[in-house]
């Protein structure tokens, strides 16, 4: 296990909290005016042009992101993944 420093862990946090900041903005344009609306004979199709669940999944992953650095940083080990397989002897 390699241990990061400080300064990488705060440039990653930087990059991460520029990058959600960049996704939000996306989600408050597509909010606003990001529909092309298209309408043939009597029908009417209503198309963003990215998918506006995607966006908000990855709004919802950069903040978990941004939570776990800056734990990093106030010197909380980062949380682990563990598996548990319930057997019957």
């Amino acid at each position: 296990m390699t241990i990061r420093t400080r300064e990488i862990i705060r440039r990653e946090l930087d990059f991460t909290r520029k990058r959600l900041e960049l996704y939000l903005k996306r989600e408050e344009k597509m909010l606003d005016d990001g529909v092309q609306l298209y309408t043939i004979g009597s029908r009417n199709l209503q198309h963003y042009q990215t998918s506006l669940a995607a966006i908000q999944a990855e709004i919802d992953k950069l903040r978990k992101r941004v939570d776990e650095l800056e734990a990093e940083l106030a010197g909380q080990r980062p949380r682990r993944a563990v598996g548990v397989v319930p057997r019957d002897f």
